[in-house]
């Protein structure tokens, strides 16, 4: 989920994504902090993506802002920041909205 939260012309803060977002079914490594300042590593799944960010599914404990690194099974590691937390109501797992911190996202080299 990469999501760029702006305020509307009505002044109510509403999200709206830089580049569209695909639906994607593919592993990722996911390392980082939990909010209490323990260490993880965990396998997630990437289900959305766009240029610079994703969602994914993961029952991992992170804090709004935190900074993790994503290993995807293709390319290298990647560093973002958690900009969504929200458990979806269809399957009731947790899901994460990520922003590639590189600016050339995915691409990256």
């Amino acid at each position: 989920m990469n999501d760029e939260i702006s305020q509307s012309a009505e002044g109510v803060p509403s999200q709206r994504p830089r580049s569209p977002r695909v639906p994607v079914n593919f592993p990722v490594e996911l390392e980082g902090q939990t909010p209490a300042g323990e260490p993880f590593q965990t396998r997630a799944e990437a289900v959305r993506v766009s240029r610079g960010g994703a969602t994914l599914i993961t029952e991992a404990s992170v804090a709004m802002g935190a900074t993790v690194r994503l290993t995807p099974p293709f390319g290298h590691a990647l560093e973002a920041e958690v900009n969504g937390i929200w458990t979806d109501e269809t399957d009731g797992q947790q899901r994460v909205g990520v922003k590639l911190l590189d600016p050339n996202g995915w691409f990256a080299e």
